[in-house]
């Protein structure tokens, strides 16, 4: 089980080591990371490699998205996709806390043609929806693939932190619905320890972040928030649903929010998934006699539920009987340490 710790601050993992080819380094590093995982959640990262020209592409182009009209940015609205793709105007997503987010964004991935079966069988994968903005799929494109890269690097890392091989999950990620955010928080001199986006725990993974100012806060183990400043050069690292399941709970997927936002800023978050058919279930060496047991999850069918219950247009589908949620789908705040201070995940 994870060590609830009452940590004041996140560490920073110099991870070029794990980029590279001496598998001590890599052990060293992933060593590091098994640590931050289980006491803590979240992390920042260093030593990418990543070229910074790629999130300044990056920033670019999503400034000038934002920058325009609303009508225009209405006409690539997310709820006109059939896979959870586009704009997402400001109160359109609402977490379990019931707080209306000051913020809009933009959701995609990897661009699959409309004709992808999984794209017809309704899954969260298929094709973007593009704006006419200048460069705007190319420099998305690019940054999604670098961080992608980084990603399948981080998972190797944290195999060998569970004692397994590095490639153990590789069989997992041939083509995971991961989804890259473009989030805008409004420029609010009258804010006052106002929330940005509402206490909540990450579906995936893990999720790769890229902030431009303060405002991120996560939860330690005595219910206290804590600030996470940005850092330069750094990328923050924390764990989501799906790794505190396969752990069963020894890593945590670590509860946190944004507040405090009086300034103009951007934040891309990557969540890094499984492809959607993977059963994520506790690993062996996690289950022992008499502890608790976390039950398995479809990955994809999970994804879906908690974005379902999150999102303004598809709880209206819901109510309407267009679509259904799984079997057995989890209500939101089912993980991390805000269910664990409400009684719930163990």
């Amino acid at each position: 089980m994870s060590t609830l710790t009452e940590f004041t601050e996140v560490p920073v993992i110099d991870v070029t080591g794990l980029l590279g080819d001496d598998p001590h380094e890599q052990w060293r590093v992933a060593q590091e990371l098994g640590r931050a995982a289980r006491e803590i959640g979240f992390l920042q990262v260093t030593g990418t490699g990543i070229d910074p020209a790629l999130f300044e592409d990056l920033l670019r182009v999503t400034k000038a998205f934002f920058d325009l009209p609303r009508e225009e940015k209405m006409q690539t609205y997310i709820g006109r996709s059939g896979n959870h793709r586009g704009y997402v105007p400001v109160g359109e997503e609402v977490f379990s806390g019931g707080t209306v987010d000051l913020k809009e964004a933009f959701d995609l991935g990897r661009d699959l043609p409309a004709d992808d079966p999984d794209h017809l069988a309704g899954r969260m994968l298929g094709p973007n929806q593009w704006p006419a903005v200048p460069g705007f799929a190319t420099a998305c494109t690019a940054w999604y693939d670098a961080v992608m890269a980084l990603g399948r690097a981080l998972l190797h890392g944290f195999a060998l932190a569970l004692d397994e091989p590095a490639d153990v999950f590789d069989t997992y990620v041939t083509k995971p619905p991961s989804q890259l955010r473009l989030i805008h928080y409004p420029h609010d001199p009258d804010a006052v320890d106002t929330v940005g986006i509402g206490a909540h725990t990450d579906y995936e993974c893990f999720t790769i972040l890229k902030p431009t100012a303060p405002g991120l806060e996560v939860l330690n183990g005595a219910g206290e928030w804590v600030d996470v400043p940005p850092l330069a050069g750094a990328l923050v690292v924390n764990i989501g649903d799906i790794l505190e399941t396969w752990t069963n709970g020894a890593f945590v997927a670590t509860t946190h929010r944004v507040r405090k936002v009086t300034e103009e800023r951007w934040s891309f978050p990557l969540f890094f998934m499984v492809d959607h058919d993977t059963v994520v279930a506790p690993l062996p060496q996690f289950v022992g006699e008499g502890e608790p047991v976390r039950a398995p999850l479809v990955a994809g069918e999970h994804l879906f539920a908690q974005t379902a219950q999150s999102f303004t247009y598809l709880k209206k589908r819901i109510a309407s009987g267009e679509l259904v949620l799984p079997d057995g789908s989890l209500a939101l705040s089912s993980f991390g340490h805000e269910a664990r201070h409400a009684g719930g995940a163990s």
